[in-house]
């Protein structure tokens, strides 16, 4: 009995090493370019070290730390990681040989020739099973979970870009709705000096009355403005509790900082090849490469399977009077081979070769935006420091425009209607400028994020060390 089954099994191991799949390779749609339009410096950007701490900002750091540890969209992100180790622990499973323990006690009784015979019944014993994986079926769906678990992280790394980047984006948001609301304060307080002083001179007769008018519609417009700018600062204010996994209003402290200076320049090359090194860059590589092994997997499971049976064990009976006492044992190999089921394994293989042929179009297409958001973020920069260069300029003649046509004026030389047109052009000037400096901040994150950077696979890993090292020690 022995020598049959070692027999097939010596057969169908030979034919092991055949190859019945060519594993698809991740390649990009066109060749890279070497290098971005725009030299950068990786070390400003944070592409080894988190990115917002070039920022210097204690305050955001602060607020950085708390998402990082309780924002509810990353917590849900690791227990997707979670289910993914699960699976895969589930896939490896099968390349192990199952073991079942049964047992069984029973009393039974039957007529005979002599009477009714009683007699009681025992027996335990071991069954195990095996299946042999000679075409590497078992071992492809485990390959294809381990990196579905590796593009789950991949996915973690992306959420942490995402969460990092809206957060700063947010709290660079509240800075500027705090500007503009001081920017409007101030305006408030300089059109209702401006309005006492028309007022005065209405009363000493050397201005019309409908410069007072005038004077308190400016006035009205501009107190007009302050809800606006309040509501759109406690809208900043809720959305960043909900990125740090609180309830809006409670425990944020937050205090009036300026918005930080932009005006050191980046000087240094970043490779192209960073892209290729972008979480959901490698995420989509992942996935289209555990695709590729579910694919190998429908293919080899239209061919043959061997597995093993065996059982060992103990048994006792003494129904018919005579105690019977012994070993039981049995060893069976099992070949099944398909030969019809309605063409459902060869549709299966179709399906897939459809999975990984779209897997790929996205890897290429993932990649080609990923190029695009770079290109666009460096040359928004550059557009927006020259914007931002324009509006200073303009905010400087804004000013002196002001000045020059209050004080002439106020002696004389000049209508009220010039006034207004120069006040309403310095408020929008500065709310310009003030929009242009939170912009550029925008862009800056907007290119931190679309270059990924190791950071982030430092941060998962320690959780990941943490995490382990907790359940072992809960274990122990």
């Amino acid at each position: 009995m022995i020598r049959p089954i070692l027999t097939i099994i010596s057969v169908m191991t030979v034919l092991v090493g055949c190859t019945l799949h060519t594993p698809v390779q991740p390649t990009p749609p066109a060749p890279m370019p070497e290098h971005y339009q725009k030299r950068l410096d990786s070390a400003q950007l944070g592409l080894t070290v988190p990115w917002w701490q070039v920022f210097n900002d204690a305050q955001l750091d602060a607020l950085m730390t708390r998402a990082l540890r309780s924002n509810l969209d990353l917590e849900q992100a690791w227990q997707r990681l979670r289910q993914a180790e699960a699976g895969l622990r589930i896939a490896g499973a099968p390349l192990w040989p199952t073991l079942d323990a049964s047992g069984e006690a029973g009393r039974q009784g039957q007529p005979s020739a002599t009477g009714d015979v009683t007699g009681d019944s025992r027996g335990l014993s071991l069954a195990a099973a095996y299946e042999i994986d000679l075409w590497g079926k078992l071992r492809s769906r485990k390959t294809a979970a381990r990196l579905r678990v590796r593009a789950s992280r991949e996915d973690l790394r992306s959420l942490y870009l995402s969460i990092t980047a809206q957060l700063a984006d947010v709290y660079f948001l509240r800075m500027e709705r705090q500007a503009q609301l001081v920017l409007t304060d101030q305006t408030i307080a300089s059109n209702a000096d401006t309005l006492q002083r028309v007022e005065r001179r209405y009363r000493a007769g050397t201005a019309p009355a409908l410069d007072v008018h005038q004077s308190r519609q400016t006035l009205a417009a501009a107190r007009a403005l302050r809800p606006n700018f309040q509501k759109a600062l406690n809208e900043a204010e809720t959305a960043l509790a909900v990125l740090v996994g609180t309830v809006a209003g409670k425990g944020l402290d937050l205090t009036t900082v300026a918005l930080p200076d932009q005006t050191v320049p980046w000087n240094k090359g970043v490779s192209a090849g960073l892209l290729l090194q972008r979480p959901d860059v490698q995420a989509a590589a992942l996935r289209l490469r555990a695709l590729d092994q579910e694919l190998a997997a429908a293919i080899a499971d239209r061919l043959p399977a061997l597995s093993l049976t065996g059982a060992y064990g103990h048994s006792t009976s003494d129904l018919t009077g005579t105690t019977i006492d012994g070993l039981v044992w049995r060893l069976f190999a099992n070949l099944t081979a398909p030969l019809w089921d309605g063409g459902r394994r060869r549709a299966e293989v179709d399906r897939r070769r459809g999975a990984v042929a779209e897997a790929l179009a996205g890897y290429r297409q993932t990649l080609l935006v990923a190029a695009k958001e770079v290109e666009d973020a460096l040359f928004a920069i550059r557009m927006r420091r020259t914007r931002l260069a324009n509006l200073v300029d303009e905010v400087a003649a804004a000013d002196a425009s002001l000045r020059l046509s209050t004080n002439q004026y106020f002696q004389g030389l000049r209508d009220y209607l010039e006034v207004l047109n120069a006040q309403r052009l310095q408020f929008d000037a500065r709310s310009r400028l003030i929009a242009t400096q939170r912009d550029l901040l925008s862009d800056r994150i907007t290119l931190a994020r679309a270059l990924g950077g190791g950071w982030t696979e430092i941060h998962v890993n320690e959780r990941i060390e943490k995490s382990q090292e907790g359940r072992s020690g809960h274990g122990s």
